[in-house]
């Protein structure tokens, strides 16, 4: 486990939050709102592999989740908020399980172990069972997931996990996020990465160029931007919420609002042939988002997001519809930031992603 930059200090004025996964999507966003909250004294981003980039009041911390000394790490820390995930590779999912659920796990028993009065989780709407997509379920709604999917399963699996640490730890404020899809401009080359592959041209997402958009049923789910999702964060890091929390921008998004951002024109399609074309193209490697994805993509209900309002005091300040232009903006200009997950190439290019098999490596 190693570090960079200047400790910030454990006893100065203003909270220390430590983030786990502080390189990606959500958590550069966070680590940016927190590093700018003056509530806050410090922030210990935690990843991997250290990055490029340095936010005030920031200290780095390279550290796998799975293998590291967590207690000393999260010792003296007001809040832990654990983003730190692995959505590849779908084809091995032994590797994801021992990240997420085992690395899950570890962070849960550390932040009891080091006395950490607040935990923060990242969940999912994957973690909820298949529900309505012609009305809004809220935070009761049961949290079984998609059994096929790994991520999923993996999500639902660490919900049950938390349930049995909250009657142990009745001493520790645990909060569980439950967003939407997650999007911004800078994130937008890694999620093409984990999810389209190097094949997806980026000129293809330009306005006008792709003429039709899928209409599928159950083709309706929610999304938000990063940045609204790091906001939500940060009012529970430094509130006193606790429980679950729906997150989601307006409005729902479908067919129709996503033809609308491409300038294309909606076709009616039966679900089942589109399923064995993504079906096939995951088994050839084509792409790394595995059919069992879109299996519940389908099948995800559709959020209130009331209780985040209200007790959050929460209110996203983008668009579902600015969220996936920041998203389309980002592929287009091959868009990303100065950390590992975010790098707008890596080494070797698209080349490599192919040599290395899509969905095969972490």
């Amino acid at each position: 486990m190693t570090g960079v930059g200047g400790d910030p200090g454990h006893g100065g004025p203003g909270a220390r939050i430590v983030v786990t996964g502080a390189t990606g999507n959500v958590g550069t966003s966070l680590v940016e709102a927190l590093s700018r909250d003056p509530a806050v004294g410090s922030v210990v981003g935690v990843a991997r592999r250290l990055p490029d980039w340095s936010p005030p009041r920031t200290r780095w911390v390279a550290a796998d989740v799975v293998t590291a000394d967590l207690v000393e790490l999260f010792r003296g820390a007001d809040a832990v908020v654990h983003l730190a995930w692995l959505f590849q590779p779908t084809h091995r999912p032994l590797v994801t399980w021992r990240n997420n659920v085992v690395g899950g796990m570890r962070v849960f028993a550390a932040v009891a172990a080091a006395g950490v009065p607040a935990l923060l989780y990242a969940s999912s709407v994957g973690a909820y069972s298949p529900g309505p997509k012609d009305r809004r379920v809220d935070e009761g709604w049961p949290t079984d997931g998609w059994p096929t999917a790994g991520y999923t399963r993996e999500k639902a699996y660490l919900e049950r996990v938390l349930d049995a640490f909250e009657e142990r730890n009745p001493g520790v404020r645990v909060v569980r996020m439950r967003p939407g899809f997650i999007f911004k401009r800078e994130s937008a080359s890694q999620q093409r990465r984990l999810f389209a592959g190097p094949l997806l041209p980026n000129r293809l997402v330009r306005p006008g160029v792709v003429p039709v958009v899928p209409d599928l049923p159950g083709l309706r789910f929610q999304v938000m931007h990063s940045s609204d999702a790091a906001e939500a964060y940060r009012l529970a890091a430094l509130g006193d919420a606790r429980g679950p929390f729906n997150l989601a921008a307006e409005p729902v998004v479908d067919a129709r609002l996503l033809a609308e951002c491409l300038r294309a024109r909606t076709v009616r399609l039966p679900r089942g042939p589109v399923r064995a074309a993504v079906a096939a193209a995951w088994h050839l490697h084509l792409v790394p988002a595995s059919p069992h994805l879109f299996d519940a993509v389908v099948r995800i209900p559709v959020l209130a997001v009331d209780r985040a309002r209200t007790e959050l005091g929460w209110t996203p300040r983008h668009s579902a519809r600015e969220a996936i232009e920041a998203l389309l903006e980002g592929l287009r200009e091959s868009a990303g930031m100065p950390t590992p997950p975010l790098a707008p190439r890596l080494p070797g290019g698209r080349a490599r992603e192919v040599a290395t098999g899509l969905g095969q490596r972490a």
